[in-house]
This record gives structure tokens, C-alpha cells and sequence, in this order.
């Protein structure tokens, strides 16, 4: 009885453990998912540019004389034509009035001509002049007629350098500071240059682009400088200011050099900005962001997603079943948080994000999304306050 007592004894404690796990539910990790998206991703390009004024025209004298006074504030606004220097003109005045006293005299000499050829054509008619007196009065209204053009053209001239005595704005925009003094001898060649005048309402941003870049553009059809109306987007610089800032409005590129540079390998771009409230000087260097391309619509992950490997690079995706299948897949371009999913993933499937280091291919999970986690987490932190 003993010994057979004993050997049940025994058989319950080798089938007790058994007993036990058995009755104990299986625990699955549980792990935070995502909805796999779509998106489109757009493709930056960082580079230094200066920024140069939209017109820059340097104003010089056209005529030589005295300078005698100037009628503008340095650095302000200017009008175009807006009068900014005055040149003493009393050399110019008089020969205005002789140009205009020669062009009377040669018009009083025309006329003279004119009534010689009339009173000597129908003497001649008559045999009563000869031939040679007929052609020599001709001329001779034919010479004066000459002179008077000639004498218009020298009043013309005269009058034309009397309006540069008055220096005029080319166009409006801000001036720079005055070059010369007044009372200054000007319109020789060392003190010609008097003043700058810049059109900064709409300002130019130049950088250059690697040929890499440009080789790139070119091979997914974007070419910049010119606008394509097939696209929903145009290539655009957005700058960023010396204080780290954004700046508000964005340039639309206009032009990129047909040239590029051997010695750096690269070539120059432009864009246009709207400069409204003057907050771009020209002259000042800038950090400028351009887009080169947008790729529309394309499949993305996170990149906390995604584990990289020697194999390559893969993730875990959720099956219906809460089954986690780890999926290689190939990547394209990064932006931010995101990347592009070339091949492997398809869009609407389920990815892990958080939890991933503690599975295995195959296993069963508990899925969550960032909404039920943080609910989840609410509700443990309400529980631990009672």
C-alpha cells in the first residue's frame, strides 16, 4: 500500500507543473501600429545665394558743368522722373538760343530760295532766263532747305543736352548716397557717376546649383527657369533671414545659366521674390531652400519604422490576424519623419512603430494605435491617482 501510494504521489507532482501552465493564459506583446499612407514628398535642394536688386541703374552726368544743387533725401524712395541734380546750364542756355537764332536766319534764307525759283520758272518758260539760271536757283533753294534741317538738328542737340543740366530719376526706387559734393566740376570722366538708384520691390535671389542637381532635374523632366503649366507645382526658393527666420513669400525661379562653370561645377539660378516691406537688401547673403521636385502620391513610413540591417532594410507588418510578418522592403527618398517605400508595402497595410526590438517573425501581437496607447495610459495613471 505504501509503495503504491508513494508512486501516485509522484505522478502528481510530474503532471502538476504541466497543470499549471496550462491553466495560465498566453501573454502577447503588445505593440504600437500605424496605417501605412501615401503623400507627396517634395525634394529640397539647400544652397547660399545673395540677393541683388531687381534694377540697379548707376546715374550719371551727361553733360559737363558745375554741379549746383541737389533735390533729394539720400536713401529714400524716388520717383521715376523725379528731378535729383541740377548742373549750371548757362552754357547750354545759349546755345539753345543760338542754335534757335541760326535756324531762323537759315529758314528766312530758305525762304528767299523758294521765291527765286518761282520768279525765275516761268521766265524761263517764256525763253526770257536761260537754263542755267533755272538750275542754279534750284540749288540754291535745295542748299538752303539742307541748312535748316541742319540748323533743326543743332537746336534739337542743344535743347537735348539743356534737359541734362536737370538730372532726372531713370526709375523709381531708393537712392544710395550722392557721389560728388555740390559745386563739383561733373560729366568728365572721374566724376561722371553720381548716384545709384535700385528698384527693390521685387528682389532677385542667385545661388548656384551642382551639376548633380541639375543632371537630376533634368532627368525627371523638370527644367528650371521655365514654367510648365502641366504640373501642379512650379520650382520655388523659400530663403531663410540672417536672424534664422523664414521669410514670408516665396520666389518663383525665372532663369538658370545655360553655362556652367568648369572651375566649381556649377552654374548659376535665379529667382524673383516679392519685397514688399523691404526687408531684403540687395547685397546681403541668404540661405536658400529650393525645390527641385515633387514626387505625388508615392507610399511612406515612418522612420522609426524602419530597422536597417546588412540584408537591407525592413519593418513588421500586422497581418489581419495580429500576426507580425517582418517585409524587406526598398526605400527612396527621405523627408523628415517619413520615407519613401519604393517596393514591399502597399498602402492601408498596418506597420509597427513602437514595440518592434521584441518580436519575431510569425509571432502573434496585441496591436495599438497612438490613440488607444495614450488612452490606455490615461486610464492606468486615473487608476493609480485612487
Amino acid at each position: 500500500m505504501q509503495r503504491r501510494f508513494f508512486l501516485g504521489l509522484l505522478l502528481v507532482c510530474l503532471f502538476l507543473p504541466f497543470y499549471s501552465c496550462k491553466e495560465t493564459a498566453e501573454v502577447y506583446p503588445v505593440v504600437e501600429i500605424e496605417n501605412v499612407s501615401r503623400d507627396n514628398i517634395e525634394i529640397q535642394g539647400y544652397y547660399v545665394g545673395s540677393i541683388r536688386a531687381y534694377r540697379k541703374v548707376e546715374i550719371h552726368a551727361r553733360v559737363e558743368g558745375y554741379l549746383e544743387k541737389m533735390t533729394f533725401e539720400e536713401g529714400k524712395r524716388i520717383e521715376e522722373g523725379e528731378p535729383l541734380f541740377y548742373i549750371n546750364n548757362a552754357t547750354y542756355k545759349a546755345k539753345v538760343e543760338r542754335a534757335r537764332a541760326l535756324l531762323k536766319k537759315d529758314e528766312a534764307m530758305a525762304a528767299k530760295a523758294r521765291r527765286d525759283e518761282e520768279r525765275l520758272r516761268p521766265l524761263y518758260e517764256q525763253n526770257a532766263a536761260s537754263r542755267l539760271d533755272l538750275d542754279n536757283a534750284i540749288a540754291a533753294r535745295e542748299m538752303a532747305d539742307a541748312s535748316v534741317s541742319m540748323s533743326k538738328a543743332e537746336l534739337d542737340q542743344a535743347e537735348l543736352e539743356l534737359s541734362y543740366t536737370i538730372v532726372r530719376s531713370p526709375l523709381s526706387g531708393y537712392i544710395s548716397e550722392r557721389y560728388v559734393d555740390v559745386g563739383t566740376l561733373v560729366g568728365t570722366s572721374k566724376s561722371s557717376l553720381l548716384a545709384t538708384v535700385v528698384e527693390r520691390d521685387t528682389v532677385f535671389v542667385e545661388f548656384k546649383l551642382t551639376a548633380l542637381d541639375y543632371l537630376r532635374s533634368q532627368q525627371r523632366n523638370v527644367r528650371l527657369g521655365e514654367l510648365d503649366a502641366t504640373r501642379s507645382w512650379q520650382p520655388t526658393v523659400t530663403i531663410t533671414l540672417a536672424d534664422n527666420s523664414t521669410y514670408a513669400e516665396k520666389g518663383i525661379v525665372d532663369f538658370a545659366s545655360p553655362l556652367v562653370d568648369p572651375q566649381t561645377g556649377t552654374f548659376g539660378v535665379r529667382a524673383a521674390i516679392p519685397n514688399t516691406n523691404q526687408e531684403l537688401l540687395p547685397g546681403q547673403f541668404t540661405r536658400v531652400n529650393l525645390l527641385l521636385d515633387v514626387l505625388e502620391d508615392v507610399v511612406v513610413a515612418p522612420r522609426k519604422s524602419l530597422i536597417i540591417e546588412k540584408g537591407g532594410a525592413f519593418l513588421f507588418v500586422i497581418r489581419p490576424d495580429s500576426v507580425a510578418e517582418r517585409r524587406f522592403v526598398e526605400t527612396g527618398y527621405e523627408q523628415g519623419n517619413k520615407v519613401v517605400i519604393t517596393r514591399g508595402l502597399s498602402a492601408d497595410e498596418k506597420i509597427v512603430t513602437e514595440g518592434y526590438h521584441k518580436l519575431t517573425h510569425g509571432q502573434k501581437v496585441i496591436p495599438r494605435t497612438r490613440e488607444q496607447v495614450e488612452a490606455d495610459e490615461q486610464h492606468r495613471m486615473q487608476g493609480d491617482s485612487i
